[in-house]
């Protein structure tokens, strides 16, 4: 993608009138469909799911889903990160995660975690960099996959160090 050159990446909020781009990306992404649930979760969530653009080119997307534990402290749930194939490698999916965990820590929120599929070393990886931690596997957790597994991945926050 043009070493030395500055990337012009910049995000967006998923709102109704671009959300199918949303699901476009989820299309070309990831090999599960996703409910209408998941949707209006990723737009209620607010600054908390973002399209990513490559020079005005819609590459990417985090959705996230807020959640309210027992006791009533609120964490971050992924729902889904993903980057086209040709557009990996230039800190797109950094620039998202780092947007997701900094407003964590800005709103106080310790604790962020996902599901990745046991095979997916790429994701696992990019993970563990930022701090994300193995903590559960969950047997047989996708249908019509292979593996069916996964790995729970759990970062917690303090609210100075939301990037590593």
């Amino acid at each position: 993608m043009g070493a030395g050159r500055e990337v012009a990446i910049s995000l967006d909020r998923v709102r109704d009138k671009n959300v199918m781009q949303l699901k476009k990306l989820n299309t070309a992404l990831f090999p599960v469909r996703y409910n209408d649930k998941y949707y209006a979760d990723g737009l209620a969530s607010g600054e908390f799911t973002k399209l990513a653009y490559y020079s005005d080119i819609c590459v990417g997307s985090i959705a996230c889903r807020l959640e309210k534990k027992e006791g009533g402290a609120i964490r971050v749930y992924i729902m889904t990160l993903g980057v086209l194939a040709p557009y990996r490698g230039v800190g797109i999916g950094t620039r998202l995660l780092n947007h997701v965990l900094d407003l964590c820590s800005k709103q106080s929120i310790p604790e962020i975690y996902l599901r990745v599929q046991t095979n997916n070393e790429d994701a696992i990886n990019f993970y563990k960099k930022f701090g994300f931690k193995i903590t559960e596997t969950i047997k047989n957790y996708y249908t019509n996959i292979d593996p069916p597994d996964c790995f729970v991945l759990t970062k917690f926050i303090t609210p100075s160090q939301a990037k590593k």
